[in-house]
């Protein structure tokens, strides 16, 4: 009996997250959804966003893109109330965990006092690249051009203004790197 009963309560939660999966595709034209993603919270575009989530990925709570770039989620990724701004392009590795951080590819406004509010111009932004297995913390900002390397975490509450090498754990503000997973 425990196991007719088990069997039909997996069959309900894969309904669940197969109906989710339809309404969002239905809400949202610019968003790509894998297989078996899993949307436990909910997901927010603006701005004409383009979003593709692989394969098997979970996202918790609300997740948040906007802006008129693109993003790419890899498969078996974990997005926990993230939010990703992007003007260029953010790309996620497959199996990467994001914590309620947020991904920034452009600085909003032009940093010279005179063009301050004039529109953003091609300085101000850079694509943001996360490699496989990279793990974002709590309340971290990934700052326009940075790519973070494989197997690499970002502390909670960093803010990542340059390139994090493969294999390390980088905190504070400005970054530093604390550990090295392969020495």
């Amino acid at each position: 009996m425990v196991g007719a009963a088990g069997i039909r309560a997996k069959r309900a939660v894969h309904l669940v997250f197969a109906l989710k999966r339809a309404w969002y595709r239905l809400r949202y034209r610019r968003l790509t959804l894998g297989r078996d993603v899993e949307i436990r919270g909910r997901i927010r575009l603006r701005r004409g966003v383009r979003v593709s989530i692989g394969d098997r990925s979970r996202l918790n709570k609300l997740v948040r893109f906007a802006g008129p770039g693109e993003v790419r989620i890899g498969a078996d990724c974990l997005l926990n109330a993230t939010w990703i701004g992007t003007w260029t392009s953010v790309t996620v590795g497959d199996r990467c965990l994001l914590s309620d951080c947020e991904l920034l590819d452009n600085d909003f406004h032009n940093l010279p006092p005179e063009q301050r509010h004039a529109p953003p111009g091609p300085a101000t932004r850079a694509p943001i690249v996360l490699e496989e297995n990279v793990w974002i913390g709590a309340h971290a900002l990934v700052l326009k051009g940075v790519r973070v390397g494989r197997d690499s975490v970002v502390g909670a509450a960093t803010v990542v203004r340059t390139d994090v090498p493969p294999g390390v754990v980088v905190v504070g503000n400005p970054q530093q790197t604390v550990k090295k997973f392969h020495d």
